[in-house]
């Protein structure tokens, strides 16, 4: 099969119709001021190593080299090569607490967009790592089923609220399970669930669902987001904070000893978000250690270039060319071929 790669390159083309217009508009004015100075034959006898068609044989290849050129720089390719790649890598599945108090603002811009960054740097430096996506609150469910689609994974962070779930709480439990059932069947790949959560209000069922991970072989690491001190959740408008039936205003806290004994109990590790990185270089440091296995095999076609011809092509005429004079040559001037 025969194509272009960059077939938008063939506009050029154009240019030598355009180019040849040019040449036969000069030519005839050229032939015109000869005329001028007296009859074409004496003028002949008065330029005897003058030449007629040279010029145009001269630009003729010109214009030959120019449409190689082009053809040259529009990639033409022909046939197709196949080629297996194997990738190796882990699978990733994130939990990710999108409740209310993941609004509060003691990590900046505030816990949810910090957790959305975190993710989004973790996605741009994996390369054949697989990712999944359970988003929880009162209830979970699956966002992004586990894949290598990295944009189509960066595309559904970018849409995360807390408007997504209505039901309000921490189900940490739930979304242990759905993430565990996330992963794929094969084995001898390392897996990890990341839990984002400031872990207030969690249900029931958290640590069963963590030892039924980690008698898995599934790693659970834990990233908890806030301050022990806590904060406020803003509420939808903005300018007023959340508060109880008694008007008091309710301040979130990071339930710190939850999120560290669910990492403990998932053989991962803690770390809290903060205004700095560091949680996310532990949580790297961390999913670097797992096994790396054979996750994805791909076959793909690749189609052959054909620039050494061309080239060749183009040099052979520029060299040609550059031989052609523009005058008859004295050493053939009885030569009448091109004369």
């Amino acid at each position: 099969m025969f194509r272009f790669e960059s077939p938008y390159f063939l506009y050029l083309l154009i240019i030598v119709p355009v180019l040849i217009v040019i040449f036969i508009i000069s030519e005839y004015v050229k032939t015109k001021r000869i005329k001028k100075f007296g009859d074409p034959e004496l003028m002949k006898s008065l330029m005897p190593n003058a030449t007629r068609y040279r010029p145009a044989i001269k630009f003729s290849i010109v214009c030959l080299a120019m449409i190689f050129m082009i053809l040259l720089i529009a990639r033409p390719q022909f046939g197709t090569k196949t080629e297996t790649v194997t990738k190796k890598g882990i699978e990733v599945v994130i939990a990710l607490d999108i409740s209310n108090s993941m609004m509060a603002q003691d990590v900046l811009p505030s816990r949810l967009d910090k957790s959305k960054n975190i993710i989004s740097r973790l996605v741009d430096n994996f390369d054949n790592n697989k990712i999944g996506l359970v988003l929880f609150a009162g209830d979970a469910y699956t966002q992004l089923p586990i894949t290598s689609d990295y944009v189509s994974a960066k595309m559904f962070l970018n849409n995360i609220s807390p408007s997504l779930i209505s039901r309000q709480g921490t189900a940490i439990g739930a979304a242990l399970n759905l993430a565990m059932n996330s992963f794929t069947p094969q084995q001898g790949v390392g897996k990890s669930i990341i839990v984002i959560t400031d872990g207030e209000n969690h249900e029931g069922g958290v640590m069963e669902a963590v030892k039924a991970a980690s008698d898995k072989g599934i790693q659970v690491n834990v990233l908890g987001v806030g301050s022990v001190d806590g904060a406020p959740i803003p509420v939808s408008s903005g300018s007023d904070y959340k508060k109880d039936n008694s008007g008091n205003i309710v301040v979130t806290k990071l339930n710190e000893q939850m999120c560290q004994d669910i990492a403990r109990q998932g053989n991962g590790i803690y770390a809290r978000v903060d205004n700095t990185n560091s949680a996310f270089r532990a949580l790297e440091k961390q999913l670097d250690t797992l096994s790396k296995a054979d996750i994805d095999t791909k076959v793909f076609s690749q189609y052959n270039e054909q620039f050494i011809p061309l080239a060749w092509i183009v040099l052979v005429l520029l060299v040609l060319e550059a031989l052609i004079m523009n005058k008859k040559n004295p050493l053939f001037r009885n030569v009448k071929l091109f004369s």
